[in-house]
């Protein structure tokens, strides 16, 4: 199931428009607080820096959502960031643009346009991915179901064994679509004959980079 699209990774971009030295920064996030800090640690960077303009979009349908212009003229610079991020279709996502002012001033459409323009870069860098909930299914397997269940798993799109550890049994996590969470279990199920040990059933989100 896929949860929401966002940034594979954080990317950092540059451009020089009119003297002004712009540099936008974007990094995934999960709540607000990863947000917060991601903005202090580039304030902190960039202290010199006549504006460091910061937004995020957080929450499955972008439900949290925030921007500041930090001086510049309203709506000159957060606000068009913002826009960037909702009609690429983003969340879970956090950018910062810095300006070192360079002299010239650029007007208010220039201004949009130059803080828009930056943070596109700096999208296009990080890469789009979609972030999929899968489950994870850790068992305690004998040695003998082990190389059928790695054949399985290269079979189909079901599953993938995500991690493998030896002793008198085995211990393996199986990861797949939580949709396919059911069918998965009665797959060990049936191959190990009841005997496979279901140890933990838990979920987790990975971004998937989208080609």
């Amino acid at each position: 199931m896929i949860r929401c699209t966002s940034v594979l990774c954080e990317a950092e971009r540059e451009r020089i428009i009119e003297k002004s030295r712009f540099i936008a920064c974007v990094r995934p996030v999960r709540d607000r607080a990863a947000a917060e800090a991601f903005f202090a640690a580039r304030r902190t960077l960039h202290r010199g820096a006549a504006h460091n303009v910061p937004v995020f979009v957080i929450g499955e349908k972008g439900a949290l959502q925030w921007a500041s212009d930090d001086g510049e003229p309203q709506g000159t610079s957060g606000a068009p960031i913002l826009r960037l991020l909702l009609a690429e279709g983003l969340t879970d996502v956090a950018l910062l643009v810095t300006r070192y002012f360079g002299g010239v001033k650029l007007g208010t459409g220039g201004l949009a346009r130059a803080y828009a323009g930056v943070a596109r870069l700096a999208v296009e860098a990080a890469g789009i991915c979609d972030i999929d909930e899968q489950v994870l299914l850790t068992y305690r397997i004998d040695y003998s179901l082990l190389g059928r269940l790695q054949n399985r798993a290269r079979q189909d799109d079901l599953f993938r064994i995500k991690d493998t550890v030896f002793g008198e049994a085995v211990i393996v996590t199986l990861a797949g679509p939580v949709e396919h969470a059911d069918a998965l279990a009665a797959l060990v199920a049936d191959m190990s004959a009841g005997a496979g040990e279901l140890l933990t059933r838990e979920t987790e989100f990975v971004r998937i980079a989208r080609r």
